[in-house]
């Protein structure tokens, strides 16, 4: 049953939870001492787990007598609710825990992509995982027909898993332990908060530092950590790491420091007259994430977030506000000229004609996915090459934009996705099926058209005279340059 401690402790950390709105409410203002329930639990946890206790020790929580009864606290009936040492508790402190302290931060997290991050579980990207990738061998008493290995390692560990509870409480081993960030708990709640703000100590510089986002924004699909580290910003930050005053309560760019940005800086922390935000879209004035690049608007009304009622231009002003700080209104004015350019040039070249032929092959491709050579073919120049092409234009990393961007998705369209339209075209054309021979044929006019527009043209030996001739001078003004 609900005590009558457990009572007045909650109604204690819920008037913290209305205070005047900082980051750390209930460790800022604190209980006037840690609670019987918490210091058994203390005594216990600093002989069996010390680095945990320590970590712990070193928060603004234990300065709050935060304990971990305050925390792990469980009601009777919860899903997850089990008896550890006479007390009812649950292992995992879900959002909806970390509410009773900060309401304003869970509200805005519960609206963001981040919270939504499991839904992944019925993607494509979790398909290669669990069926290409993966197999039914790993059983747990949670999945006793077995589950995939590669995506409870992979996919699960930064989208989040379906956690299971099992017959005792306790979390089966396929789902926990997870800090995905849209990890999906036993309550009902969304996400994970450890997922950046690491537990025990749950340090606001940690979560401050580029490398807490890049333990899932890295790799082929997007490299954010890694574009970060080749950009002018990422430079100026590992050059000037011990000049960012990290700790700062209230770390605004301008007075607290002014070396450089994080992904913190950009996308959540406060400036004079942005307050801190736990919606990481409210920013993005472009979602890469899609094969063809929308406006977040868009991507938050399809998942019926609060952020479809606020337009882009509206979260571009946001991010400029921040960019404002460093650089002049020219500076990024200009800046945003070239992004929307590559946005564009990405968009009406590559995705949207390649989106319209990868469609337009249905009935030619064997309908299992990821059965046909083009399945892979085009997932990996949209989901991997063409993000990265954009997100590389989005944080100023040149080479990610190029080399592993525009260059890879030009190459791969040319040289592997065309000829395999090509050949499915020849195979429908010489099948006995009427329906196939129709739809090669349809692909093969749309292909022309596509081949035949300016963008295009080039590759069937169809470039202007007036664009070789520019080409030409264009290569002998160079020559005259450098040939001295």
């Amino acid at each position: 049953m609900f005590t009558k401690h457990k009572s007045l402790l909650l109604a204690v950390l819920i008037l913290i939870g209305s205070s005047h709105g900082s980051a750390l409410r209930g460790a800022a203002i604190g209980l006037p001492e840690l609670s019987e329930k918490s210091a058994l639990c203390v005594d216990c946890h600093k002989k069996e787990n010390k680095a945990l206790y320590q970590q712990w020790g070193s928060s603004k929580h234990f300065r709050g007598n935060v304990g971990c009864y305050e925390c792990h606290m469980a009601n009777e009936g919860e899903p997850d609710a089990h008896i550890h040492y006479d007390e009812l508790i649950s292992t995992i402190v879900s959002p909806k825990d970390c509410a009773r302290c900060h309401e304003k931060e869970v509200q805005e997290f519960a609206s963001s992509h981040h919270a939504k991050a499991g839904r992944i579980l019925g993607s494509l990207d979790n398909v290669l995982a669990e069926v290409v990738e993966g197999n039914r061998g790993m059983k747990t008493e949670g999945f006793p027909e077995g589950t995939s290995a590669a995506a409870v390692n992979g996919c699960w560990q930064c989208h989040g898993s379906q956690v299971k509870v099992l017959a005792d409480g306790l979390l089966d081993a396929a789902t926990w332990p997870n800090t995905g960030i849209g990890r999906l708990n036993p309550d009902g709640s969304e996400g994970s908060c450890s997922a950046c703000h690491s537990r025990h100590s749950f340090s606001v510089a940690q979560a401050r530092q580029p490398e807490n986002c890049g333990k899932c924004h890295m790799g082929p699909d997007h490299p954010q950590i890694e574009i970060y580290n080749e950009s002018k910003h990422g430079i100026a930050y590992h050059a000037n790491k011990d000049k960012m005053n990290m700790d700062s309560p209230k770390w605004i760019p301008g007075e607290d420091y002014s070396v450089a940005p994080t992904c913190a800086t950009c996308h959540m922390s406060a400036t004079l007259t942005l307050p801190v935000t736990h919606d990481i879209g409210m920013r993005i004035s472009w979602n890469n994430r899609p094969p063809v690049s929308i406006r977040p608007e868009v991507s938050d009304a399809k998942m019926n977030l609060p952020g479809k009622d606020v337009t882009w231009d509206v979260r571009r002003a946001n991010m400029q506000n921040v960019c404002s700080s460093c650089h002049s209104k020219s500076w990024i004015d200009n800046w945003y000229i070239q992004y929307d350019g590559l946005i564009d040039l990405y968009n009406n070249k590559f995705a949207k004609p390649g989106l319209a032929l990868y469609k337009a092959t249905t009935p030619l491709r064997n309908p299992v996915k990821f059965s046909n050579p083009i399945d892979f073919t085009w997932f990996e120049i949209w989901h991997h090459e063409g993000r990265r092409a954009r997100h590389g234009a989005s944080m100023m990393g040149p080479d990610y934009t190029h080399w592993h961007g525009t260059y890879e998705v030009a190459k791969h369209f040319y040289t592997e996705f065309i000829p395999e339209i090509e050949e499915l075209i020849e195979k429908g054309r010489t099948s006995q099926d009427v329906e196939k021979q129709q739809a090669a044929d349809k692909l093969a006019s749309l292909l022309e058209e596509i081949l035949n527009t300016d963008d295009h043209k080039w590759i069937i030996g169809k470039m202007s005279p007036e664009e070789k001739a520019a080409r030409e001078k264009a290569a002998q003004e160079f020559k005259a340059r450098y040939n001295k």
